[in-house]
Order: structure tokens, then C-alpha cells, then sequence
């Protein structure tokens, strides 16, 4: 898993906060066995600002969809702490299936959750609709041959 502007919101201390996440896993998915304790408790310190953070934009400004999401976050969550547990007893691949996991779970949960709270903020503090710049996308163009 790597950052790519494909995951930018459009409300930075969100896309901020996610570049992170994202580091947190690929360091994770590429940890050798003896590193992994210390990157997992890296990332569940991540989570858990990253959340709460999240969790306390939704409360503070009694963002609709709120309970799922912060559901969500705190599933999240559970599930870090309960491979940290069975990491402690020696379950690399547990912690690997964790880092797999998250990947292939985050794209989603950005595009579907994140994405209306990042236009809820947007709206919220700013009065608008979020701006994405995406620099990394490739452009396709079809060609046409017009007869005269």
C-alpha cells in the first residue's frame, strides 16, 4: 500500500492524517518478523489519534452518519488490539493478515465514509465543497479521424 493522490479528500488535516495511516501499513507490510511488536504499537498509536480525531470532527459538528463510521473506527480498532495481543505470543502471521487487511479495507472506507465527512467539514468550516488536485492520474485520450 502506498499514498497516491487517488486517496486526497480534499480537507487536509483528514488527507494528512490518512498519508500517515497509510506510511503505518506499508511499514507494517514490510516489517521483518522481529520489528513487527514495535510497528504494530506504532500503528495502534496511530489509530488511535487517527479515530479519535475523526470521531471528535463528527461530534463536534453532529455530523449525520456519525455512529457507523465511528463504528467502524472502533471494529478497527478492536482488531489491532487483538492481533497486538496474539503478536505478544509469537503470531506473525496474524499481524500479517492485519497489515493485508487494513489495505485492502482503507480504500474503501476513505471513498465511502471518509469522503462525506471530508465534504461535511469542507462545508462545515469552509462553506464549500472540497478541491482535489490530483497530480499522479494518468489521462487517457481517444483519437479521431474526422473526415473533411
Amino acid at each position: 500500500m502506498q499514498w497516491h493522490d487517488g486517496l486526497l479528500l480534499g480537507y487536509a488535516p483528514m488527507d494528512g492524517i490518512h498519508e500517515e495511516f497509510v506510511a503505518c501499513v506499508s511499514a507494517l507490510n514490510q516489517a521483518s518478523d522481529d520489528r513487527l511488536p514495535t510497528i504494530l504499537d506504532s500503528l495502534a498509536e496511530h489509530c488511535v489519534r487517527h479515530f479519535r480525531e475523526e470521531d471528535n470532527w463528527m461530534e463536534q459538528t453532529s455530523f449525520p452518519a456519525r455512529e457507523c463510521h465511528m463504528n467502524e473506527h472502533a471494529a478497527v480498532l478492536k482488531s489491532v488490539r487483538e492481533v497486538q495481543e496474539l503478536l505478544a505470543l509469537g503470531d506473525t502471521g496474524v499481524c500479517r493478515r492485519l497489515a493485508q487487511e487494513l489495505a485492502n479495507w482503507f480504500p474503501g472506507h476513505a471513498d465511502y465514509l471518509d469522503s462525506a465527512l471530508a465534504h461535511w467539514m469542507c462545508h462545515q468550516r469552509l462553506g464549500g465543497k472540497p478541491v482535489v488536485i490530483r497530480r499522479d492520474l494518468t489521462i487517457q485520450f481517444s483519437t479521431h479521424h474526422y473526415q473533411t
